[in-house]
């Protein structure tokens, strides 16, 4: 799960879905973007068929996450619509299937 976390990641840069704003470890918009990688991760691990493996470092993670939620009750609503648009972003990337003929 960790490669699909940095992907999600990834997404976020100015020249791709411009979304990376977090300035230190700990601050909301920082909160904000790691809940964002890992709702994009959850969900290409469910698309795609893979198995989530717990990272060590989620428990920091969860405290950042829950003082954020309730400071701003729409705080998981936009990390799922933005984790949602990066999966978007990232299948827009990938071939598509060649088509056969008869």
């Amino acid at each position: 799960m960790l490669g699909f976390h940095e992907l999600t990641h990834w997404t976020g840069a100015k020249h791709r879905l411009d979304r990376i704003a977090h300035k230190k470890f700990g601050d909301s918009a920082y909160a904000f973007e790691e809940l964002v990688a890992e709702l994009g991760a959850a969900m290409l691990c469910t698309s795609l068929g893979a198995t989530p493996v717990p990272r060590g470092d989620h428990a920091q993670y969860i405290k950042s996450w829950l003082k954020a939620l309730n400071n701003d009750k729409r705080f998981i609503f936009a990390a799922a619509s933005q984790a949602q648009k990066a999966v978007d972003f990232l299948y827009t990337l990938r071939p598509l299937p060649q088509e056969r003929g008869p």
